[in-house]
């Protein structure tokens, strides 16, 4: 996920949720899962690495 949003020029925040207790609430609360990656994109919700969603989004 990482590389392809640097190689698109996709700025990002990236939240280590195993560690960050406050982050891994805000993911679930988000995407009612626990799960990697999450990402918002302008208030979107897409859990795991779905590149078409993620390029539709982005565009």
């Amino acid at each position: 996920m990482k590389e392809f949003l640097s190689k698109k020029g996709v700025a990002y925040e990236e939240f280590d949720v195993a560690d960050d207790e406050k982050a891994r609430q805000e993911m679930m609360d988000q995407s009612g899962r626990m799960a990697v990656p999450t990402l918002v994109i302008d208030g979107k919700v897409i859990v795991g690495f779905d590149q078409e969603k993620i390029d539709k989004l982005l565009n």
